[in-house]
């Protein structure tokens, strides 16, 4: 893969989140911004925080997040892909507001143990987890340690699916079956298609809920305060590029 760090003067980040209120305001702190439409979707490209940068929401799911994923390193030159969203977490010491940054990670919904695969695991692939990249896993750290003091940074297993996980025993599953961190919807997806076109990706999840039968009343009180660090991490860590 490319070093994109080694490569500052030449760098166009991608940014995908799934839904519009995890893009917004990215979106409104972009400059020279020129709205490219494809695929249904609106890939807003310009500058944030001096570096070229896209930004786009890609809609929930592994379906939309791969679509948009793939138009995005087909239509611009992105050097790296960045994921960021909200998710929920599966470990106690994980709090609502703290950010997950993956070390990899793997679809909890793909299934076919009958013919002798590992859960989770895709047939025909030689890995069953996508590894982020890890200079970009470090300096994301080092952004969140700067500009979110008031929370705490975490490293782990981003486990993905097309269910929004609100129960105790499918959350003890995951963390039984896969070690992950946290749950959400998207960004296995987006690592699955990082990984086959060789381009560095990073997933950032800020903690909306604890993804158990809490979860409901968590999400929209907390997913606010959640973007808002993300947001802030993002930002910076564009900058980090110039």
């Amino acid at each position: 893969m490319n070093d994109i760090f080694y490569r500052k003067g030449n760098v166009m980040i991608g940014i995908i989140g799934a839904m519009d209120t995890e893009v917004a305001k990215l979106k409104e702190l972009m400059t020279e911004v020129e709205v490219v439409e494809a695929s249904s979707m609106e890939f807003y490209k310009g500058k944030l925080n001096g570096r070229e940068a896209v930004v786009v929401r890609a809609g929930i799911g592994k379906v939309n997040a791969a679509c948009c994923t793939q138009v995005m390193i087909d239509r611009f030159p992105v050097s790296c892909v960045i994921n960021t969203g909200i998710a929920g977490s599966l470990r106690a010491e994980i709090d609502i507001g703290d950010i997950v940054l993956a070390t990899d990670a793997i679809e909890h919904d793909m299934d076919v143990a009958v013919f002798g695969y590992a859960p989770g695991q895709v047939p025909g692939l030689d890995t069953d987890a996508f590894a982020a990249d890890e200079k970009l896993r470090q300096a994301a750290k080092e952004s969140c340690i700067e500009v979110n003091p008031d929370i705490h940074v975490h490293e782990g297993r981003v486990v993905s699916g097309d269910q929004f996980i609100s129960g105790k025993e499918k959350k003890e599953w995951l963390i039984r079956t896969f070690d992950g961190y946290c749950t959400e919807m998207e960004g296995a997806a987006i690592a699955h298609v990082a990984y086959l076109n060789q381009v560095p990706f990073l997933i950032v999840r800020a903690i909306s809920d604890k993804a158990d039968d809490s979860a409901e009343v968590d999400y929209p009180t907390f997913e606010a305060k959640a973007i808002e660090h993300s947001v802030r991490l993002i930002t910076d860590l564009a900058g980090r590029f110039v």
